[in-house]
């Protein structure tokens, strides 16, 4: 299992300028790799090897004198970026091909230097961790690093990033065993909202705590300040620097957040059921700021990697299925009822039920039977499905499978 680990580090003058010099030479390589390829595409011509054109474009460039400073950066960074493009052909490929599910991936696009985000990827070849708190990074220097917790294993990468608010972090990549939890007998259902962010099958409600909401006013002031300085002045950049800021304030207390209630709630059940929600289509509503501050992609993701990590069993049920429409009482249907509705009586048994609370015991419910069917109907079609709550496999290449999780190895998880 792969988890991603993020520090928080702190380069000095000398440090920065050497990353920047880093960030522009792979965003050139990158650059300049995408126009060779774009180009024989729109001549007709084969696709270009990555083999040619690390030739071209990273061994012979050096040699040019236009592209002669790509020298003065190690040259793992350069081929890190080319391989990075090779990752963004090949997911867009399959995306066309349908062997990559979920929405369709853009073809790679070009970089440019006012772009939010910079970031180098290194192998173990470039970098290695040292001593009183830092990490040697290849013709940058050593960096100190700060930890806010120790590293499971040794790093088979790093990639160091620069964000829109002028923060520097490196994010290491560990293989790690999964961490599997004791086993429980409860299982929950979730109903997520925008006045209460969770409602669970079980009666625990958990309030939105709202975090862009709270910090509107001061967004305002700071984005009016932004509005009036001229473009392109040293005054406008620090302005908006301040801006960048304050919206990652936002999104890292909205992600801490997110994490603590995950991981309440991963330890607390055996198996979790969550609705597949069409976010896309909601952050396009009147409530979009709303959708889109409470984070519930995130938040699902979460609630997804670390039951594979932990050893849980986590299942999605339909978007279409009437969650607020079906008496958990009684399993009649009782029809569609508007958003302000939110008590109801059902009129076959009478029960009165909270909309939110019934819809979670209807996940919960709707949940088991896709997984009892799941399990039912693999015995004839003889498909994989996940091992129950007591077993454990191996994956045929040798790798983990934890217990409750499809057969597919996990890759990717954020711790």
């Amino acid at each position: 299992m792969q988890l991603r680990y993020n520090f928080r580090v702190y380069p000095d003058a000398s440090q920065r300028s050497a990353l920047a010099k880093a960030f522009g030479c792979a965003r050139v390589v990158w650059n300049d790799c995408l126009r060779d390829r774009r180009e024989a595409h729109a001549a007709g011509l084969p696709y270009v090897k990555s083999a040619e054109l690390s030739r071209m474009r990273i061994t012979q460039a050096k040699r040019t004198e236009e592209r002669a400073w790509l020298a003065d950066v190690s040259a793992v960074v350069l081929q890190q970026s080319l391989r990075d493009l090779d990752t963004a052909y090949k997911n867009f490929f399959d995306s066309l091909s349908g062997k990559r599910k979920g929405p369709r991936v853009s073809p790679p696009r070009y970089k440019s230097k006012k772009d939010t985000r910079q970031s180098i990827r290194l192998n173990t070849n470039a970098f290695s961790l040292r001593g009183k708190g830092t990490v040697y990074v290849a013709k940058v220097g050593t960096i100190k690093v700060n930890w806010s917790r120790q590293l499971p294993a040794a790093p088979t990468s790093l990639t160091v990033i620069l964000d829109s608010s002028g923060r520097y972090f490196m994010s290491f990549v560990v293989d790690t065993e999964p961490d599997l939890l004791p086993e429980r007998e409860s299982e929950v259902g979730i109903d997520l909202g925008l006045t209460t962010f969770a409602v669970l099958s079980d009666g625990t409600k958990i309030a939105s705590p709202k975090f862009l909401r709270r910090s509107e006013r001061k967004l305002k002031r700071l984005q009016k300040d932004l509005s009036r300085k001229v473009k392109g002045s040293r005054n406008r950049a620090k302005a908006r620097i301040k801006v960048a800021r304050q919206h990652a304030k936002v999104a890292d207390r909205r992600r801490d957040w997110h994490h603590k209630a995950s991981t309440q709630i991963i330890r607390d059940n055996q198996a979790v059921y969550v609705e597949d929600l069409a976010v896309a289509g909601l952050g396009r509503t009147r409530v979009a700021k709303s959708v889109h501050d409470a984070g519930w992609s995130a938040f699902v993701n979460m609630l997804e990697y670390k039951a594979a990590r932990h050893g849980r069993y986590f299942g999605k049920i339909g978007r279409f299925e009437p969650t607020s429409q079906v008496c958990s009482a009684c399993g009649v249907k009782d029809g569609p009822k508007p958003l302000h509705v939110r008590e109801w009586t059902c009129r076959a048994c009478g029960a009165v039920h909270d909309r939110d609370d019934n819809a979670s015991k209807n996940t919960l419910a709707a949940g088991r039977a896709d997984r009892l069917n799941a399990s039912q109907s693999a015995g004839k079609t003889r498909t994989r499905v996940p091992a129950p709550r007591e077993e454990a496999g191996s994956h045929p290449d040798g790798l983990m499978v934890v217990a409750g999780v499809p057969g597919t190895p996990f890759r990717g998880a954020r711790q």
